[in-house]
């Protein structure tokens, strides 16, 4: 099942710096297993914010969901989910 995720991060502004530093060294290590792994199918920051936008390929929606609250930075993000379905003028 494919689903297409927004993530928006909102890191509060007095986290220290070395929290945020592990935080995101973190989301970036288990982001990439999960793109080597194939789950994760494409991975586009939306310029000017700390946000992204993504693919997501996996077997059910609480896959999905245990995927994304895996995430390290998980608690600050706002998160939008859209099930995709193949376009039928799609090659």
């Amino acid at each position: 099942m494919l689903f297409m995720v927004q993530m928006q991060v909102n890191l509060p502004v007095d986290m220290p710096a070395e929290r945020a530093d592990k935080l995101k060294a973190d989301e970036k290590a288990l982001a990439q297993q999960l793109q080597r792994d194939g789950k994760w199918k494409n991975l586009w920051r939306v310029a000017g914010r700390y946000a992204n936008v993504s693919i997501f390929d996996v077997d059910s929606n609480d896959e999905l969901h245990t995927l994304l609250s895996s995430l390290p930075l998980f608690p600050y993000m706002d998160i939008n989910v859209t099930a995709l379905a193949r376009h039928p003028s799609a090659i």
